[in-house]
Formats: structure tokens, sequence, C-alpha cells
């Protein structure tokens, strides 16, 4: 379909949501990154952040951090330094964290109480960290060991994305990210019904969901 009718079917649906958008083409500095530069480039400005941290990812895993040679941290607890330090962290996210994570933040009250502002959305896809609202990767690479953390070159994901400082792309992913983060894709969305809690409302799903009950089987 030429360009021009792909933009003029975009603006006619602008109403629909503000997520539905192709912008003009134009110059910027952009890094790419691949591999282990995630963990070298995202990860590194996530631990020097001095306002805030979003974070937007489909899968949520424990990742790992090294500190010294041979020696791991979870990042959960170097986040946990951050939040002590009132840096803003944000965490959107689609799919229940695994339990390794579950655990691992259940030994950080600060994070649970609030430190760690944590919404869930199924629809969400987009992999984005922004820090400090001055830098801005956007890539493949979900919030997992795999992807963004410590594992070494054989073991980890095949991952590719780029970082940017420009500030034009930053307010619009960041406004882009708080359409959802503010549930204000809730109203139009067709999978509310099935959605674990609409973030238009308190916008709250735990962390930590309690677990259901089994039917005991006795044997006979």
């Amino acid at each position: 379909m030429p360009r021009a009718r792909v933009k003029t079917r975009l603006r006619a649906r602008a109403s629909e949501s503000p997520l539905d958008v192709v912008t003009p083409a134009r110059a910027m500095a952009i890094e790419i990154i691949g591999g282990r530069g995630h963990y070298e480039r995202v990860i590194s400005a996530v631990l020097a952040a001095k306002v805030s941290v979003w974070i937007s990812t489909a899968n949520t895993k424990e990742l790992m951090v090294e500190r010294t040679r041979g020696k791991f941290v979870s990042v959960l607890a170097l986040l946990d330094g951050l939040a002590a330090r009132g840096v803003e962290l944000r965490l959107l996210h689609a799919e229940i964290p695994s339990r390794p994570f579950r655990e691992e933040i259940a030994q950080h009250p600060r994070l649970l109480a609030g430190g760690l502002a944590v919404r869930r959305c199924p629809r969400v896809h987009l992999k984005v960290v922004v820090v400090d609202g001055a830098l801005l990767y956007l890539g493949s690479a979900n919030w997992t060991g795999a992807g963004l953390g410590a594992k070494g070159s054989g073991r980890r994901n095949f991952e590719l994305g780029i970082a940017t400082d420009d500030g034009a792309l930053l307010d619009q992913v960041q406004a882009l990210y708080d359409q959802i983060w503010s549930g204000r894709e809730c109203a139009a969305c067709r999978l509310r019904t099935s959605c674990p809690g609409p973030l238009d409302g308190d916008g709250v799903v735990p962390v930590n969901p309690p677990r259901k009950r089994s039917r005991a089987i006795s044997a006979t």
C-alpha cells in the first residue's frame, strides 16, 4: 500500500489510540545494542539512575548483575538501593513474573510497598527502558537474564535494539508508555473482560498472586 494511503488511514484511526502511529522520518543519533551490549549499556545505565527508571517488558524474570568478578547479585537488590535514594521505578509487564523474581522481590519490602511501582497489562509486548528521561532503549530484549542480564554470550538470547538520547523520541515514547500505564487504553480494550486488573481501575495486580488451591485427590 502506498505510504500516503497508510498515513491517511492512520490519521483516520487517530481517535482510537495514540499508539497507532507512524511518525515522519528524520535524522537522529542512535547506538546499536546487540547481545551482551544490552547488559553493558542498558543495565549499567539503570544502576546509575538518579531520577527515574521506566521499564516495559512482556516477560519478567530474575536478572543477575555481576558486582565483583564472579560474584552476582539480583538486580532487585540494587533497584532497592535506588528506591531508597528516591529514584522513581516503574515496571510495566504482561506475564506474571517468574517464581525466582517473586521470591527475590519478597525479600525487599520497600519495593513491594511501592518503591517499584508495578502494573500489568496482558497486551504489553513493547520492550522499553527509559533512564532519567535522558536515555532510551528500544529493542527486542525482555527484562530477563537471557535478555538484559549478565549471561554469557554463548547462552544469552540473540537480541537487538537501539539506544538514544534523542529528546523528541524520548518524549514520544514516554507519552505512549504513560498512555498504557495510566489506563487510558483500557476503556476501548476488547480484552477487558479477561484482564486480570484493568489499569483504569486501581491498577494493582499483586506481584505475588495468591496460589490457587488444588483439589486433594484421595486414593481409593
